[in-house]
C-alpha cells in the first residue's frame, strides 16, 4: 500500500510545472484574487456542512 501511495503524490518538478503553467495562463496579479474566491468558496462549503450537520443532529 505504501508503495502506490509513492506513484500516486507528484513529485516536486510535476509540482513547479502546474505552477508555472499556472502563472503563465492567470499571471501574477490574478493568481491573489484566485486564492482568495477559492479560500471563500472552501470555507462556505465548511459552514454549509456544519449547518447540515447540525440539522442532521437536531433530527434525531
Amino acid at each position: 500500500m505504501i508503495a502506490s501511495s509513492i506513484f500516486l503524490a507528484p513529485g516536486v518538478w510535476q509540482i513547479v510545472l502546474i505552477v508555472v503553467i499556472v502563472l503563465l495562463l492567470f499571471g501574477g496579479k490574478k493568481i491573489p484574487e484566485l486564492m482568495r474566491g477559492l479560500g471563500s468558496g472552501i470555507k462556505e462549503f465548511k459552514d454549509a456542512s456544519k449547518d447540515d450537520e447540525n440539522v442532521t443532529k437536531k433530527e434525531d
